[in-house]
């Protein structure tokens, strides 16, 4: 069992930077890879980006590669999203999720969840 909690969630001006992080509880956390997701409003939940058990690997959408970043540090539990250079259409709420095996970004192959939090970017 994995809990999963959100953080670092705000409002932030196009071009500003920010880093979510995602506590999790369970001692098991360095067996699973870890995803991050985000949904706007009348939008599907997208898959923004993964990393491995390891952390050695990662895997991004096109649509944030290049500004967004992830990593994990799992003595500490915690996985980040660090978000640069921030556009108004990365506002969403944005999920961690855990899953056994690799990266995928599929949203139904990941079976623990976060509650989210709000990202809002204004222009």
């Amino acid at each position: 069992q994995v809990q999963l909690v959100e953080s670092g969630g705000g409002l932030v001006q196009a071009g500003g930077s920010l880093r979510l992080s995602c506590a999790a509880s369970g001692r098991t956390f360095s067996s699973y890879a870890m995803g991050w997701f985000r949904q706007a409003p009348g939008n599907e939940r997208e898959f923004v980006g993964g990393i491995t058990w390891s952390g050695r690997s990662t895997l991004y959408a096109d649509s944030v590669k290049g500004r967004f970043t992830i990593s994990r540090a799992n003595a500490k539990n915690t996985v980040y999203l660090q978000m640069n250079r921030l556009k108004p259409e990365d506002t969403a709420v944005y999920y961690c999720a855990a899953r056994v095996g690799d990266i995928n970004p599929y949203t139904s192959t990941y079976g623990y969840w976060g509650q989210g939090t709000q990202v809002t970017v204004s222009s």
